[in-house]
């Protein structure tokens, strides 16, 4: 099995990133016959438009990445951009994308629906991704539901060429993340950056209880009993705890006499232990940023030549290498 996914550094992580993604990544990396874990800053240029901040949302992703449990002697991570090959290989792809096929792509009419500007890299998004998958003959790609139809999009492009030049391209697979879509931001609604509802996985311990303790919840009396099922709050505290754990809080919603502030502390103290461990490694590392850099040229030697590998098939195959 060889996986490959990406994430894009338009901010700090939160919650969402960790329990949506990472944490599948650091499962996946000791399971994986190799594993490609980019920082997708090509992607990020089409909303982030400051070199200075994309700098450093690079580097600060990276080091996130590090403490949370990716391990560069099982995985391989890399700055998106250090591959070159990928670039060059989503201009192949292109020539075989119909215009029709990008137009239909969720994500692409999501974002316009909200009034962002239709750019020919929003556009062409999904090619991009595409190539990021192929390069690396991956066969798995964790991903949450709504990038399913991105997958679908590769499949085909690559299905396209290899019908149209041989069998040049592994066709790859989703790896449906199913907690990707369960991860409720502040105020109930997914966890997204876009809707300001986030929660950082290495802001400070007392400013994430303030955020967690200003959480908005419903007016029922104390003593009446409640759903846990339908409480975004409990959803939360289920990420972090165990089944026997999970099912006393559920017992306690449902018998009633509590408020929601037991079970905002109850959170607050759970995550604060939860990413204990990674806050304190995440510390050594900003004091070894040639360790990070190292870590970072090494997995982008490793990603390159497995892509120019992929990369010299499609030429030779379509006819631009002679």
């Amino acid at each position: 099995m060889i996986v490959v996914s990406g994430i894009q550094p338009t901010g700090r992580f939160h919650w969402g990133n960790y329990f949506g993604a990472i944490k599948q990544y650091v499962e996946l990396q000791d399971q994986a016959d190799a594993a490609y874990y980019f920082i997708a800053n090509l992607h990020a240029l089409t909303t982030v438009r400051d070199a200075k901040v994309l700098r450093q949302n690079t580097i600060d992703a990276a080091i996130d990445l590090l403490a949370l449990g990716i391990n560069p002697d099982r995985a391989t991570l890399f700055v998106q951009s250090d591959v070159p090959e990928v670039s060059q290989l989503c201009w192949l792809l292109m020539t075989r994308t119909p215009l029709g096929l990008l137009e239909r792509c969720h994500a692409y009419k999501d974002k316009r629906a909200k009034g962002l500007p239709a750019d020919a890299g929003l556009f062409t998004y999904p090619v991009l991704m595409a190539a990021d998958i192929l390069a690396y003959d991956a066969d798995t790609v964790p991903v949450g539901e709504d990038q399913v139809q991105h997958i679908e999009v590769c499949r085909d492009l690559a299905s396209s060429f290899n019908y149209l030049y041989g069998e040049v391209f592994v066709m790859p697979k989703a790896k449906i993340m199913e907690q990707a879509a369960r991860v409720p931001g502040t105020d109930g609604e997914k966890m997204s950056k876009s809707y300001n509802n986030t929660i950082g996985i290495f802001d400070d311990p007392k400013a994430v209880r303030k955020t967690i303790m200003r959480i908005v919840t419903d007016s029922r009396p104390v003593d009446q009993p409640k759903d846990p099922e339908t409480d975004h709050l409990f959803q939360l505290y289920s990420l972090f705890v165990g089944e026997k754990e999970r099912e006393e809080m559920a017992a306690r919603y449902r018998r009633g006499g509590f408020g929601y502030g037991e079970v905002k502390q109850a959170l607050a103290d759970v995550a604060e232990k939860f990413f204990a461990e990674a806050r304190e490694y995440r510390k050594e590392l900003e004091a070894k940023p040639q360790f990070v850099r190292e870590v970072l040229g090494d997995g982008a030697a490793m990603a390159r030549k497995r892509a120019a590998e992929v990369l010299q098939r499609a030429q030779s195959a379509c006819g631009i290498k002679y």
